[in-house]
């Protein structure tokens, strides 16, 4: 710490889910100290990342498989227990097993240009001076609801998935789900049991695949969002490539009707949804399942946006600031690109590290990062 009360370390770690311990990891295994070469700061009361907020009927058996942190495998977790469950031990663990002291809650408000090349890294809890960035802040707090005409006269009830906490409180109303992704498809099959009746629309027809995913479409997934990033353009999802997995819930749904699918409609009135062609439904509910945002907006005084929108990355470095490292973003996003994300940062802030220390590298030099 200065005598400006600035604590200084060589990386600041923003974010502890997946991407971000992982990060933390290579960290401490490259020799860095937790809280005196660096710090990971968690906006989130507990640990857990995103999962800790995860619906309680999403039970681990139905979870999309979390990827085992590097240096600790998860086993012996219980089908049917929430998998926000399993996942929070599981972190809470994996911290204490690495001795890596995440301070939580700590809301990072903003990373501007500090001296001498340095980053200013200001929180609700104090300033870090930092040489580089590790920013692992993932989505979930910012969910995204597109604009339709009329969605201000609705009566009844809107939200989005970030806010479902189960099927009973749906129990005799009329659902109207937004959205083509897994999640929506796994909401619609929970909230049909109990609903009066559902209606499920999206932006285009749903593909649904009876194969599992597979090595191929994963990277063809992988190299559309890669592309995307490259040109400085937002992530989008994955599905348009992926397709949905077939699983035995989902064929059950589509032989009871429950998955027959609408385009989405032109506008929203005080008591439903309705399209141009003249077709209308009543709802009591809009449950929109329409994804989410990367939550960067503390990064905005570095000015990393291109004008499409996005953040162009080399790797997991940000092209405008080869400070900053994005770590489950875009292609990184899934739990085990998150954990070569953190590997592929790591790598990157070490050679930053040390060309800072001891002047330019010779050229096809690199850094030394544990296995």
């Amino acid at each position: 710490m200065n005598d400006f009360g600035v604590r200084q370390v060589d990386a600041v770690v923003v974010g502890a889910g997946q991407a971000g311990l992982s990060a933390a990891h290579f960290l401490h295994r490259a020799g860095l100290a937790a809280d005196r070469d660096f710090v990971v700061l968690d906006h989130a009361p507990r640990p857990g990342g995103a999962w800790q907020f995860r619906r309680p009927s999403l039970t681990w058996e139905k979870a999309h498989g979390v990827h085992d942190l590097p240096g600790m495998r998860l086993h012996g977790a219980d089908p049917a227990q929430p998998a926000s469950e399993v996942v929070s031990r599981y972190f809470a663990d994996y911290e204490r097993a690495f001795d890596l002291r995440v301070h939580r809650p700590v809301d990072v408000r903003r990373v501007r240009e500090g001296a001498g090349g340095r980053l200013l890294v200001e929180t609700d809890a104090g300033v870090w001076s930092a040489r580089a960035l590790i920013n692992a802040t993932g989505t979930w707090e910012r969910p995204f609801v597109p604009h339709y005409p009329g969605r201000e006269l609705f009566e009844g009830r809107q939200l989005h998935t970030a806010d479902y906490r189960g099927p009973e409180e749906f129990a005799g109303a009329r659902v109207v789900v937004v959205g083509g992704g897994t999640s929506a498809v796994q909401l619609l099959i929970e909230i049909a049991d109990v609903a009066a009746a559902t209606t499920w629309v999206t932006r285009r027809p749903p593909v649904f695949r009876e194969e599992a995913f597979d090595t191929e479409l994963g990277r063809a997934a992988v190299a559309r969002v890669e592309e995307r990033v490259r040109r400085g353009l937002p992530p989008q999802s994955v599905v348009g490539v992926t397709g949905l997995y077939a699983t035995d819930a989902v064929r059950a749904a589509r032989e009871r009707g429950v998955l027959e699918r609408l385009p989405v409609f032109d506008r929203i009135t005080a008591r439903g949804v309705a399209w141009d062609d003249g077709r209308e439904v009543a709802a009591d509910v809009i449950l929109w399942a329409t994804g989410f945002r990367a939550s960067l907006a503390h990064l905005a005084p570095l000015r990393l946006r291109e004008p499409g929108g996005g953040v162009r990355l080399e790797g997991t470095r940000a092209v405008r600031d080869p400070r900053v490292h994005l770590v489950g973003y875009g292609p990184s996003a899934s739990t085990i690109g998150a954990n070569r994300a953190g590997r592929a940062a790591v790598r990157e802030v070490l050679a930053l590290l040390a060309e800072q220390r001891e002047g330019p590298r010779v050229p096809g030099d690199r850094a030394p990062v544990p296995a």
